[in-house]
């Protein structure tokens, strides 16, 4: 059976590159998204036009109810989840961590740090080799953020991602002997969406010169990253963070 990898926030960025990059490598994914509907439903049907397969899941990740329905809509559609993509994530808007709102702060750790634990849990529970699955890998999206703290820019987005790469590695550690291999991507300042969601969307260019390698990352380019620790390639890798940040 082909490989089947559920990737949350799957409809733009990132989780849209990484959908059409394991489609192409042989996976049948299934893409979450809360708001994003009319592109999501797209993706699929651009994948599923390519010969490939693919279901589009409205699904808040921070609510358990929707991450069971998600990961049994994949199941039910494709076959037996192997593969999770972390990916779901939110910034909240620029600025000093003083200036913020309460809401904005619980909004984000919620949906980077709360989402992300109930989505690996769900996937640990169904693919451990204990409870009679065949194993599998998850690659969370952490950030480059997590070690610069981005000062007055968003700390708070920052810490949620330190939260991810701690989980990776300690997840990883857990879920080895359980045949699940558990690694991060921590992209630097990459050309998506999220930019205008903040509020700067000029902000790739604009700081393309603090990048040593002299501009910003592609989504192709992160998700490549997130195929290759998916794939057989990776098969002793697991409790890795792998910064994808152009010297960043």
């Amino acid at each position: 059976m082909p490989p089947v990898t559920v990737i949350t926030g799957g409809s733009r960025g990132i989780g849209a590159a990484t959908a059409r990059r394991l489609s192409a490598d042989g996976h049948r994914v299934a893409i979450s998204y809360v708001q994003a509907g009319g592109p999501a439903e797209e993706l699929a049907r651009e994948i599923v036009g390519a010969g490939g397969r693919c279901v589009a899941v409205r699904a808040d990740t921070t609510m358990q109810a929707d991450v069971d329905r998600l990961f049994d809509l994949a199941g039910q559609e494709l076959g037996v989840v192997t593969g999770l993509v972390n990916n779901a994530g939110i910034t909240g808007p620029l600025g000093r961590l003083a200036d913020l709102s309460g809401d904005t702060l619980r909004r984000v750790v919620e949906v980077n740090v709360v989402g992300y634990l109930l989505c690996a849990q769900r996937a640990a529970r169904q693919m451990a080799t204990s409870a009679g699955g065949a194993g599998g890998a998850i690659v969370n999206i952490s950030s480059a953020a997590a070690t610069l703290g981005s000062p007055n820019e968003y700390v708070h987005y920052a810490a949620s991602k330190g939260a991810v790469d701690s989980m990776t590695v300690g997840l990883a550690k857990e879920l080895a002997p359980e045949g699940i291999r558990v690694n991060a991507v921590a992209p630097g300042i990459i050309q998506t969406e999220i930019h205008a969601a903040m509020g700067d969307p000029d902000r790739p260019q604009r700081l393309a010169g603090r990048i040593p390698a002299g501009r910003p990352g592609e989504p192709a380019e992160i998700a490549a990253a997130i195929a290759w620790l998916l794939g057989p390639d990776s098969s002793f890798t697991t409790g890795a963070v792998v910064r994808v940040a152009g010297g960043l």
